[in-house]
């Protein structure tokens, strides 16, 4: 090979070489630029998880504190309708706890026995009428501590229904007191006459010769005719 062939040999050895160093110069530059955004990713990937870990804990906070002041107005509320028509001697608490990641509650009246707080469940205590009055009360405790609040009448359908005869009276004037309170209107549906005698309007509703007949007090005929 002659010097010419030899020169022109290296020339295109050379040229070669640049080439091949440009393609790894592009390709290195294209896999830093690649690096590059995907570590710039990755720090946005990582703000953004801050911020919704911080949206997160920030919502489970409201949560938790919507959830506590709704507890403290049912008990409220609940203790308030039990001392009205049993005594002071009564009183209701909730229970929450977390099982599994849900949260729970447990019910519970506390009764007052000479001077000692006696923990029971709403079903052991003093029969059906407690039930029936705390089953009354938390109705009325969550339509007024639903978020929105709810519009129109509460509609209760024989309520009391195992309350003891004595005790009537005293839930009737629970629900009054109640109703103005809270500026809403309460409808009863009752086989019981004594829910009358407090009532503002009364309507009786009666079948007769398969037509529903309805009656104001002053028309009542008692069945006669």
């Amino acid at each position: 090979m002659d010097r010419e062939s030899e020169l022109n040999a290296l020339s295109r050895a050379l040229a070669s070489a640049k080439k091949e160093a440009l393609i790894r110069e592009t390709e290195r530059n294209g896999l830093q630029e690649l690096l590059d955004d995907t570590e710039k990713r990755r720090r946005e990937a990582e703000k953004e998880r801050d911020l919704f870990e911080k949206v997160r804990v920030l919502l489970q906070g409201s949560a938790e504190h919507a959830r506590l002041q709704a507890k403290e107005q049912m008990e409220t509320l609940v203790t308030n309708a039990l001392q009205y028509v049993f005594g002071p001697q009564f009183r209701f608490e909730i229970e929450l706890s977390e099982h599994g990641g849900k949260s729970a509650a447990e019910f519970y009246v506390i009764t007052d026995w000479e001077g000692t707080p006696v923990k029971t469940k709403p079903q052991d205590a003093r029969g059906g009428g407690v039930v029936d009055i705390i089953s009354l009360a938390l109705r009325v405790a969550m339509v007024e501590t639903f978020r929105p609040r709810p519009e129109g009448p509460l509609i209760l359908d024989e309520p009391g229904k195992h309350v003891s005869a004595e005790y009537v009276i005293p839930m009737l004037e629970f629900l009054k007191a109640t109703a103005e309170m809270f500026g809403r209107q309460v409808i009863l549906v009752s086989h019981n006459s004594h829910l009358t005698e407090g009532a503002d309007r009364v309507f009786q509703v009666r079948m007769r010769g398969g037509e529903t007949l309805v009656q104001t007090p002053g028309l009542l005929d008692n069945g006669a005719g």
